[in-house]
């Protein structure tokens, strides 16, 4: 996979967060995207994962050398980010199923087994909403790792994380992502020390 952010552009009322930005993306390489309070680091996340909309400029996915259409983009991308929300009524084991009906595991991988790596094994019978801030973070990460995306969107990924909770995020960097495109957004060196290349969005 590769993703081309061409000229790119966003802001919000009368601010630009950040503007006419060119940006290379290729895979299997992981990238730190860094930068201030407010340069735009999880805009540009949002952006990419086709939760907001780029004010001027685009964004082009291509998949052994020709473009995807984007409709087809959400297939390929998964992302973990503390804004977005789990389904808090339904059991880890529910929302974990529902999740792979749109959006399958990669292979050799199960809801039990998925469960039982993020260290939940104890805890399926509870609502998410029961879950502690760092359960729920386990979850999010999850949904995202596992699934079969050649792309991985990370938003300050160890938040709410406890020490075990980050050497479980280093594990699945290394044993998950080896050949997936792995975008980064964080200041926090922790969350992106397996980063070949740093994007500040502060320049």
């Amino acid at each position: 996979m590769k993703i081309l952010v061409n000229k790119a552009g966003k802001r919000f009322n009368r601010e630009w967060i950040f503007r006419n930005r060119d940006i290379e993306f290729h895979a299997p390489n992981h990238y730190a995207i860094t930068g201030h309070n407010g340069s735009g680091k999880s805009t540009v996340v949002q952006c990419i994962a086709g939760a907001l909309h780029l004010s001027e400029g685009s964004i082009e996915f291509e998949m052994d050398g020709k473009k995807v259409e984007p409709e087809h983009v959400f297939k390929h991308i998964s992302i973990c980010a503390p804004y977005l929300e789990v389904i808090e009524d339904m059991t880890v084991v529910e929302f974990l199923d529902y999740h792979a009906s749109f959006k399958p595991f990669q292979e050799g991988w199960t809801t039990e087994k998925i469960i039982e790596e993020i260290g939940l094994n104890k805890a399926t019978n509870k609502r998410i909403r029961n879950y502690s801030s760092g359960m729920k973070q386990r979850v999010k990460l999850a949904q995202a790792f596992f699934s079969n995306t050649s792309v991985l969107l990370l938003d300050e990924p160890c938040t709410n994380l406890d020490k075990q909770g980050i050497e479980l995020y280093r594990h699945l960097i290394k044993t998950l992502c080896k050949h997936r495109l792995v975008l980064i957004g964080s200041n926090d060196s922790i969350e992106y020390e397996s980063c070949s290349a740093i994007v500040s969005m502060s320049v």
